[in-house]
């Protein structure tokens, strides 16, 4: 087997091992059997798996003998809480991946400067429309309003890429969600503009929830603004926020044209859209939605997203119970 297996008593000591453990981690037969695995696996957050006895998820982590080689370790129970441990090399899975962020990372801040530049000089033209021939005028507005576009993906790759690797540090300070999507309201109901559409926002809970507000404003925005420019003028946007014993959740619901169910489940991809055909009215990114689900996923969440063609659409934001703060006094 080209995957590490290591068997260990329930306490840790080392009862058998396969050639390709002895190349991943560095065991070596004549002096390490019996040797207790976390006493030659020196990392805390293996200790930490080995003990806690939650192996639903593997663990990652570098090789204790060759630190280039990085493992995804999985442990399983067997007999008197004895462990079956499996490690797989995902160093080149590991690199791809990491390859993958550093370049949407690297390209995006790149482009900014001369894009930057461009806006700039747009800008200025289109101030001045009135000097120019009629001709070049709906040219210059067609580029300044896609180079604003640009801007606007560019942003929201920066923003995806800080969320997903973890560049932007979390807090996991209370956050009134309460005070924080009324504002967000506000915000889309100037974006609302001539449609004049019907924003409402309903707390039936002033509990806060532990996490970064900064993110969650990100996550919020993303879906509310979505309900904005995907619901026909004068149309019906519901806000709510509420906790039960599951936890607590924020459900956006509009009177929009809906989403075919066949789409729902890759909504969240990145660049996916589920009309391409309303991309131009819309001027969307395509990464909204992509950066809710990173959102959610670094405060323990998930997305639910319901919706029917004809009828509308509802994202619900659920956190866990244990994200929730005692309510606030009245």
């Amino acid at each position: 087997m080209c995957d590490g297996v290591i068997m260990t008593d329930a306490s840790g000591a080392l009862e058998w091992w396969n050639g390709s453990a002895e190349h991943l981690l560095g065991f070596r037969r004549s002096t390490d059997q019996g040797q207790y695995i976390y006493n030659l696996i020196r990392t805390p957050a293996f200790k930490s798996y080995f003990d806690a006895k939650n192996y639903r998820e593997p663990l990652e982590l570098h090789s204790p003998a060759k630190p280039h080689i990085h493992l995804q370790v999985q442990i399983s129970l067997f007999g008197e809480d004895d462990r079956l441990i499996v490690a797989k090399d995902i160093s080149r899975l590991h690199q791809l991946e990491q390859m993958r962020r550093d370049f949407v990372s690297n390209v995006s801040h790149e482009m900014r400067t001369p894009l930057t530049v461009i806006s700039g000089y747009l800008e200025t033209l289109v101030d001045n429309a009135d000097d120019l021939p009629p001709k070049w005028r709906r040219a210059i507005n067609t580029m300044a309003t896609q180079s604003f576009r640009m801007e606007t993906l560019i942003t929201d790759l920066i923003l995806l890429s800080r969320i997903e690797t973890g560049e932007q540090a979390i807090s996991d300070a209370p956050t009134d969600v309460n005070s924080l999507v009324r504002q967000v309201c506000q915000d889309a109901q100037a974006l609302s503009g001539k449609n004049q559409h019907d924003i409402t926002f309903e707390a039936s809970s002033h509990q806060r929830l532990n996490g970064d507000e900064n993110q969650l404003r990100s996550a919020f925005s993303n879906l509310i603004f979505n309900a904005v420019k995907y619901t026909p003028a004068q149309g019906k946007i519901l806000v709510c926020w509420f906790t039960n014993s599951d936890g607590g959740h924020l459900s956006v619901k509009d009177t929009g044209a809906g989403i075919d169910q066949v789409h729902i489940p890759r909504l969240t991809e990145r660049f996916y859209r589920a009309d391409p055909s309303r991309h131009k009215d819309t001027g969307g990114t395509g990464l909204g939605l992509a950066i809710v689900k990173h959102v959610l996923i670094n405060h323990d969440g998930n997305l639910e997203i319901r919706s029917q063609l004809g009828e509308g659409s509802e994202f619900i934001c659920h956190f866990p119970a244990e994200r929730l703060v005692t309510e606030l006094a009245e």
